[in-house]
């Protein structure tokens, strides 16, 4: 299966480091023919960060996918009925957002759109980014890792020295993971050295 066609809904959470590699990620979908659809957590459609902001990102995933955000939870419970998207990638994925959709709440237009989405036994990849995952959020990702419908993006301790919890997704086997994702597949080795 390629790439090309593929129609994926692309929630971006507020992991606000990792927003600039995000953009570099969905650029490379689109040129690779994907249609792509961003879907805002409030945090990033709200949050003037020192890594930039709201507006400016909000424009930069307009421009590069050409089509309109969904950034409400209304917009995003159309998901389920009108059945948009081959796969919905969540990219970068917050500890928050882990934890709310590991447990059920359904607070942001991001989780209204992982909801939506499992409803229809569609694949959902998720990009980890959290300070927190080898601290209480290991138990929400170990729940994630063995429910029906969720791949993960190859992960691993960003900076093991200083921050021994901390966990990020390798954004550049985005594409590769969404293939294999949507054949029913686990990508393969998970957990990795992260440089």
């Amino acid at each position: 299966m390629l790439l090309d066609g593929l129609r994926i809904g692309f929630a971006i959470t507020g992991s606000h480091c990792t927003l600039h590699e995000t953009t570099q990620v969905m650029s490379k979908l689109v040129a690779q023919g994907v249609h792509i659809t961003p879907i805002l957590s409030y945090s990033v459609e709200n949050s003037d960060t020192r890594f930039g902001k709201a507006a400016d990102w909000q424009e930069k995933f307009s421009q590069i996918s050409q089509r309109d955000l969904i950034r409400s939870i209304a917009q995003a419970e159309s998901i389920g009925p009108a059945k948009p998207f081959d796969c919905l990638l969540i990219a970068p994925c917050t500890g928050n957002t882990i934890a709310k959709l590991a447990n059920g709440i359904t607070d942001t237009p991001v989780l209204m759109a992982a909801k939506a989405h499992l409803r229809n036994l569609l694949p959902l990849v998720i990009a980890v980014s959290t300070n927190d995952g080898l601290g209480l959020n290991a138990r929400n990702i170990a729940t994630l890792l063995v429910t029906k419908n969720i791949y993960f993006v190859p992960f691993g301790q960003d900076s093991p020295d200083k921050k021994a919890n901390s966990l990020v997704a390798h954004m550049h086997k985005i594409p590769e993971t969404i293939l294999l994702a949507c054949q029913g597949v686990q990508i393969q080795p998970l957990l990795v050295e992260y440089r």
